[in-house]
């Protein structure tokens, strides 16, 4: 007699649902099919992609970090529903328009929506020149007189940015020598003979001076200031006249400073890290101006001055860390959805259900991709490149597999019409293991074949099913004295369940020993019959689990004796998709764990500064023991779990 996992392999169940319900159609309907794939693609929207791209080429030339920002915030005005003559005024207004603040943002903004909508109309107009039967080779897109005179308006634009930016620089060398010639008269009144009551007043009036002077090189500004305020304060050592006068300005000058520090301070409430940032920087320019105080306020004045800008700059860097690693994690998910499209065009494809699969596959991670944000400016436009062409390519190969797929139509009939005859030649056979395996392996050949017109579709299928079924009602009938032997296995159940109720622990271990033998004694029973699989394995479980609720000994012993328990009641020939999924839910929940403990680590260099650290830590300490702990359990549920499945 045959093993009940032979019996197992009965197909009756596989062949419940024909075999290609989903795979025979005409030649017309396998287009239908490819056209209705080729659909769900387009539903995904790139649109917003598309015009990106078109827009990157127009160039606008470097941008600096502050430019970055900007670039992130949205701009002041939606052109989503500008038409294309609207959205080139637009940028006539924003290009001629003296004022730089934002303008960047705006330009981009419009480049966008402009080729966005162009993009649109273009679509638009082929698929009308499709419909009407032309070619798509033939197809040629009109050209938009707006479009050119879009790209004139940003040459211009960059035009006059590099004329402003000559400007500026030469603005900043003339700013440089006035400074310089400042400091040489500064210089010359530390240095006089005697000091008058006109030369305090000089000196204020090279002060003013200084404030009024522009900005300078970026290379001279340290130097700069480091001998102005090395000036300033040789000066008010020189001094020795109208020291009362003096002491007022150094009073002012406290006050000034002081004033800056409390407006620094509330600087750390704005919730923007950059106008915080470049609104400390306007205080520092204030702050050099200002001039020296009293030696005795000078270093705790400083200070504070300097422990709020160091607060505010890690806040700021802090920010553009955060927003460089997250456009960077999104270039490395970005890239992964690339190397997958990649794989899918690699993938060989022989049949239509493959190709609706891999089809909804790679809308899916088209999905996908529309979830992630953007990318690094300059990497952003390589990897949607990368994605779309990936993409393009799998569709390609697509259409070119149902092209081929009308010349393998006759070839397909003619395959299948001979395996309808080897399993009819097998119909009568009593060899049952034998020819078991060779009509599923006939039922794998006919999977791999592919299509058939639906004209035959139904009659060779009706045909191999017949076949097929005349065995295994043959069999069926052969196997129904097995059925038997289940009930006596529910029986040997049912006396096993009352015995184990009747179980009476002495200590921890031995029960647990009785436990594990009460498991391997159930599992040895073999199968009940199906109406009464639920019942007796809840009724096992409510036994078994009553005894484990009783024990009192090791926590963890007592969970991994239950898994035990519970995978020895799940294994077998059909149970390894069941047991996989339980260790891929273990694995993910080691993964979270570890980002938990990783966490948890990482908190606790922050709250070693904080007044409650000890009891913080040791409270944090505590959770990553108790994960480590949790996730050496998983793994031996892990170990266990891979005894039971096959290599």
């Amino acid at each position: 007699m045959e093993s009940e996992n032979t019996n197992a392999l009965v197909p009756e169940e596989q062949l419940n649902k024909p075999v290609e319900d989903t795979l025979e159609t005409t030649p017309s309907a396998a287009v239908e099919v490819e056209e209705e794939a080729e659909a769900t693609a387009s539903a995904v929207d790139f649109s917003e992609e598309e015009a990106l791209l078109a827009a990157n080429e127009i160039d606008l030339g470097e941008e600096d970090e502050a430019e970055e920002v900007e670039d992130a915030t949205p701009a002041t005005t939606d052109y989503s529903n500008f038409s294309k003559a609207e959205l080139v005024k637009a940028l006539e207004t924003v290009v001629r328009n003296q004022s730089t603040v934002g303008a960047r943002r705006e330009i981009e903004a419009i480049k966008i929506a402009f080729y966005k909508l162009l993009r649109s109309e273009i679509q638009a107009l082929k698929t009308e020149f499709l419909e009407k039967g032309g070619l798509e080779a033939d197809f040629k897109a009109p050209e938009a007189p707006e479009e050119q005179l879009l790209k004139d308006l940003v040459a211009e634009y960059k035009a006059a940015q590099q004329a402003r930016i000559k400007e500026i620089e030469a603005e900043k060398e003339k700013n440089y020598q006035e400074k310089q010639r400042i400091l040489d008269e500064l210089k010359n009144l530390s240095e006089g003979a005697e000091a008058h009551t006109h030369t305090f007043q000089e000196f204020k009036n090279l002060q003013n001076q200084w404030k009024e002077v522009g900005q300078v090189p970026q290379a001279h500004v340290k130097d700069l200031w480091d001998n102005y305020h090395y000036l300033v304060e040789k000066f008010y050592d020189y001094i020795k006249i109208n020291r009362e006068l003096r002491d007022l300005d150094l009073k002012k000058n406290y006050e000034a400073k002081m004033v800056l520090c409390e407006k620094a301070e509330e600087f750390l409430l704005d919730p923007s890290p950059v106008s915080s940032f470049q609104k400390l920087q306007k205080l520092h320019e204030q702050w050099r101006e200002i001039g020296p105080v009293a030696k005795e306020f000078k270093e705790t004045l400083w200070d504070r001055f300097k422990e709020v800008t160091s607060k505010i700059n890690k806040r700021h860097q802090e920010f553009f860390e955060s927003l460089r690693d997250e456009q960077k994690t999104n270039l490395d998910a970005k890239t992964v959805l690339c190397e997958k499209a990649e794989e899918l065009t690699s993938t060989e494809i022989k049949s239509t259900k493959e190709w609706n699969t891999k089809s909804k596959e790679i809308v899916e991670l088209q999905k996908v991709w529309k979830t992630i944000g953007y990318a690094p400016k300059k990497e952003n436009a390589k990897v949607y490149q990368r994605f779309r062409e990936a993409c393009d390519k799998f569709f390609t190969q697509k259409r070119d597999f149902y092209t081929l797929l009308k010349e393998q139509i006759d070839a397909n009939l003619k395959l299948k019409i001979e395996i309808c005859e080897k399993a009819e030649a097998l119909s009568a056979s009593e060899e049952w293991k034998k020819t078991t395996d060779e009509l599923i392996n006939l039922q794998k050949e006919w999977k791999k074949i592919g299509q058939v017109s639906r004209k035959h579709a139904d009659d060779i299928w009706k045909r191999f099913r017949t076949a097929c079924d005349t065995f295994f009602n043959n069999k069926s009938a052969h196997f129904s004295e097995i059925d038997k032997s289940y009930e006596e296995n529910l029986q040997k159940k049912e006396a096993l369940i009352e015995e184990i109720k009747a179980f009476v622990a002495e200590n921890v271990e031995n029960s647990f020993e009785a436990l594990k033998d009460f498991q391997r004694r159930w599992a040895e029973i073999g199968f009940v019959p199906m109406k009464a699989k639920d019942r007796i394995q809840s009724a096992y479980r409510e036994a078994i689990d009553a005894h484990f609720h009783a024990l009192k000994g090791n926590e963890a012993e007592r969970k991994m004796v239950k898994f035990k328990s519970w995978v020895d009641v799940n294994s077998g020939p059909k149970a390894d998709r069941k047991l996989r999924t339980e260790r891929d839910k273990l694995i993910g929940k080691i993964r979270q764990l570890e980002s938990d403990i990783s966490v948890w680590e990482n908190n606790i260099g922050f709250f070693a500064k904080s007044k409650n650290a000890d009891a913080m830590i040791k409270e944090v300490n505590n959770k990553i023991r108790k994960a480590k702990e949790e996730i050496a359990l998983i793994e031996d549920k892990i170990n266990v779990i891979d005894t039971q499945l096959p290599e």
